[in-house]
């Protein structure tokens, strides 16, 4: 079957949903206005006819035009042609709840589908895959209430064996570096271990790797050609990890596009790592693989995919797509676009 011609931007409503119930809707808040106010510059009369502002309130009501509606009924007012930008962070707005709704009435949305934005919100799943696709994760367990209840003291046991100097402990399904500890000190691993569980999430510890940490954005549908733009070296400030405020203050990290202490043989490296594992994880239209480099050489390990990485002026995709040409504006356009171009691949379904 001959493919569909695909649609442009130009003349569609984009509806960017914002907000959300995370615990990353402050970030979602200014990823959605960025969009919206990059999506409205209309001087190169390219863009949307409409651009459509709706807030996912921490109730979770749909709130446009100065109402509030509940989604299904908020469906109703849209029109069915229009693309949704997907600004949301973390909770239900990353882990397929949003796309399934959006995908059982036939609305094209940007980032991955169900299957993959699932899988990839929970670290120890993505573990496992990017692990069976040959990528290098370092050694962790997850664990959850009902094993630190039963036995607290061999659960420690398991964690500190996993490295002799360092650990890292996080949310399973958590972003943003919310209630994320790294740890030298093994007496602080229940502190953490508690603290991470008391967000009703499973925690995850990992076996820290020290060396420089980096992020590979990826622009691309499985079924085109993902392209992974140059990595992003991240350097936090005092020493500390990319944490919330390293992420998002305007005095945190300082990050490099391109990086400075990573050669070009290792940055080639980097991109056809993060190219694998966007493949492995069946993403679609936009994702940023996490990395660490090893101080001591090696396969750069993963830590994380995020499927709809941060939009605002201190993200790193942006970042990297400036280095590679494109505007923040050309990058949100660039997004809508491969948003019709898989909605329209999978209406078309599988060639005969």
């Amino acid at each position: 079957m001959k493919s569909p011609a695909i649609s442009t931007p130009r003349g569609a409503t984009v509806a960017v949903l914002l907000g959300g119930r995370s615990s990353e809707r402050e970030v979602s808040l200014k990823s959605g206005a960025a969009v919206a106010a990059a999506l409205r510059d209309a001087q190169d009369g390219l863009g949307p006819a409409r651009v459509l502002e709706i807030e996912i309130t921490p109730t979770g009501a749909w709130r446009f035009e100065g109402e509030d509606h509940a989604a299904e009924e908020a469906l109703t007012r849209i029109p069915r042609s229009s693309v949704f930008f997907l600004a949301l962070h973390g909770g239900e707005g990353e882990d397929g709840t949003i796309q399934g709704l959006l995908a059982a009435t036939g609305r094209a949305h940007t980032g991955s589908g169900v299957a993959a934005s699932a899988l990839c919100l929970c670290k120890s799943w993505t573990r496992s895959v990017l692990g069976e696709a040959g990528l290098a994760v370092a050694p962790g367990r997850t664990i959850d209430a009902a094993q630190w209840a039963l036995d607290p003291s061999g659960v420690l046991d398991s964690v500190r064996a996993l490295s002799p100097s360092g650990w890292a402990v996080k949310p399973d399904r958590g972003g943003s570096s919310v209630a994320t500890f790294v740890l030298e000190d093994a007496a602080l691993l229940r502190g953490a271990i508690e603290a991470v569980l008391a967000t009703q999430d499973r925690a995850l510890v990992e076996a820290r790797v020290r060396g420089i940490e980096c992020t590979v954005a990826i622009l691309g549908n499985r079924e085109g050609a993902a392209r992974a733009l140059m990595p992003v070296e991240i350097v936090p400030k005092d020493g500390r990890f990319f944490d919330y405020e390293e992420k998002y203050s305007a005095a945190g990290a300082s990050e490099h596009c391109p990086p400075l202490a990573i050669d070009a043989a290792t940055c080639r490296t980097l991109q056809s790592l993060g190219e694998r594992a966007h493949v492995a994880a069946g993403c679609d239209g936009y994702s940023r693989i996490d990395f660490i480099v090893p101080e001591g050489g090696g396969l750069p390990v993963v830590l994380e995919i995020n499927t709809l990485p941060g939009m605002t002026s201190r993200s790193l995709l942006p970042l990297a797509a400036a280095q590679a040409g494109l505007s923040f504006r050309a990058l949100c356009l660039r997004l809508v676009e491969l948003a019709l171009e898989r909605n329209a691949s999978t209406r078309a379904g599988p060639a005969r």
